[in-house]
Formats: C-alpha cells, sequence, structure tokens
C-alpha cells in the first residue's frame, strides 16, 4: 500500500476540478470522480489487493457528498496512519471569477439553497477553510484557462524525467480494408516499392528484417521518413500547446501486411527514443 499514490482533488464549485482529474487520467492515474469519502479506505483496501498494476490514483472529493465535511479529516487521518501516501491538491479561484463561471453555465452551486450563487460561494470557502490549510498544493485558476490548468497540474504530478505527457497511437492499415475512424494524421505510403511484388518476400510482413531492409534501402523511403520526422517535431509540440494529450497517426498501404508496417514500426521507434508513450497496433497485419 505504501506504493501507491493517492491524490484528493478537492476545492471550490466551479474552480476546475474535473479538469484536474482529466489531467491525471492522461498521465496515467486511475481516477473517479466524486467517491464518498466514508468509502476511501475500502476502496483503497480493495484497489490495493486487486489491482497490483495501479499504482496511482486521483479521485475528486468536495462538498456534493454532504457528509464530507464531517468525516474527511478523521478519514484521511487514519488512512495516513496505516501507510497510505496521501496527497491534497486543492483548488480555488476568486468569487468574481467563480460567479461568471456558474452564470455562464447556468450550473447550480451546491450550496445555493436560495438561488443566490455568491452566497453559495462565500458559504462553501469557509467551510473549507480547513481542509485548504492541509492542502499539500493549491492552485488558483482565477487567471488560467482549462489548457493552461491541464499543464500546471500535469507538470506538478509528472516530474520532467518521466516520459512527456501526449500519448501517440500509432496504427498501421490497409485501404483495402478502410480508413481508421479515429486516425488525426493519415499517410500514404503505397508510392514505396511494394515486397508483395518479390516472390520471396510476399508471404512475410513489415516486422521480416529482409522486408523492412527491401522497403528502406530506397531513396524515396528515406526521404519520406524523413519528412514526416521533420513534420512531426514541428506539429506534436504546437498540438501540446493547445491541450491535445493524444495523437492518432496511421499508416496505410494496400494490404496494410508490408510498407504501412514498416514505417509504423520506423516511427513507433523514433517517438519511444523520444520518451513519449507510444501505442503501436498493426490492424490488417494478419489479414489476407
Amino acid at each position: 500500500m505504501k506504493n501507491l499514490r493517492i491524490v484528493i482533488i478537492t476545492g471550490l464549485s466551479g474552480s476546475g476540478k474535473s479538469t484536474a482529474l482529466r489531467a491525471l487520467e492522461d498521465v496515467g492515474f486511475f481516477c473517479v470522480d466524486n467517491l464518498p469519502v466514508i468509502l476511501l479506505p475500502k476502496f483503497l483496501s480493495i484497489t490495493t489487493s486487486s489491482s497490483p498494476d495501479i499504482k496511482q490514483v486521483a479521485m475528486v472529493m468536495d462538498l456534493r457528498e454532504r457528509s464530507f465535511l464531517d468525516k474527511y479529516q478523521r478519514i484521511f487521518k487514519g488512512l495516513k496512519e496505516k501507510g497510505y501516501k496521501i496527497e491534497i491538491l486543492f483548488l480555488e479561484s476568486s468569487d468574481d471569477s467563480l460567479l461568471h463561471r456558474f452564470s455562464e453555465t447556468r450550473r447550480i452551486h451546491p450550496l445555493s439553497e436560495r438561488g443566490l450563487i455568491m452566497e453559495g460561494i462565500l458559504m462553501e470557502r469557509e467551510k473549507l477553510s480547513s481542509l485548504k490549510k492541509m492542502a499539500d498544493r493549491i492552485i488558483d485558476t482565477t487567471s488560467v484557462n482549462v489548457h493552461q490548468l491541464k499543464d500546471i497540474v500535469q507538470s506538478h504530478f509528472l516530474p520532467p524525467s518521466r516520459q512527456k505527457k501526449m500519448a501517440i497511437n500509432i496504427t498501421s492499415f490497409g485501404y483495402r480494408y478502410g480508413l481508421p475512424v479515429d486516425a488525426d494524421l493519415v499517410f500514404d505510403v503505397r508510392f514505396l516499392p511494394n515486397p508483395y511484388f518479390v516472390e520471396k518476400l510476399k508471404n512475410y510482413n513489415g516486422h521480416n528484417a529482409d522486408v523492412q531492409d527491401y522497403v528502406m534501402q530506397k531513396k524515396e523511403s528515406k526521404e519520406f521518413l524523413k519528412k514526416i520526422l521533420d513534420l512531426m517535431s514541428l506539429l506534436i509540440p504546437l498540438y501540446e500547446k493547445e491541450g491535445k494529450v493524444r495523437l492518432n497517426i496511421a499508416m496505410g498501404c494496400t494490404g496494410g501486411k508490408h510498407r504501412s508496417v514498416v514505417m509504423a514500426n520506423k516511427l513507433d521507434s523514433y517517438f519511444t527514443s523520444m520518451k513519449y508513450r507510444v501505442n503501436l497496433t498493426h490492424r490488417d497485419i494478419n489479414k489476407n
């Protein structure tokens, strides 16, 4: 249990807790929204005993659960005494900013029983003052947008020495079987020399060393790969700047067995060496 990292996201309603939770989910945390605090010990016990592969969890807990204020101190203290590592992330914002957000979204503040939003904001701020003092980190979201908040949260919980936050999903496919529906970028490699028409290579796939050599020894293959990597070096930082957390790249050839597999593997090796989180799929490699 001492190896399980537990982040409790809490704070003022409208301060961006859902955004913070999604930011942690995007960097590998197992996330739960609005878990009753009374269930936290049981949840952690089940997680540590039945899911040892889960190393970090994050959950939003706040005044939506009416008994939260009465129980959180006792429960948090008890869990820490048992050896659990609990970090409290507290989000807040200015009264005017919160009022504007509630007015803009037309949501009802959980404590504005008479429908007066500012009344609920002030009451919640007072009720959460003790919890704020317990927080390990406090983020004021008054002047940040959702993309900036994601960056702030991830930069705190994802050390620079770890992998970059964007996940890159690479798929090889065959045009014969249709385009991947979720692709952000699609590259057609049907112009490259086709091993299918080489008798000794046609029955192998792009994982085979001879097939790889046949494709990559051509000048156009090397130039194409260089251009793709140059393009990625331009696009990915810009995508990350705009808050994009995953990029789906598809490489297509006729049958999805030779050329697209070779090029997808090349991209996988490159992005892995650059410390990105990479998921590689060869969708049609086993189709006839």
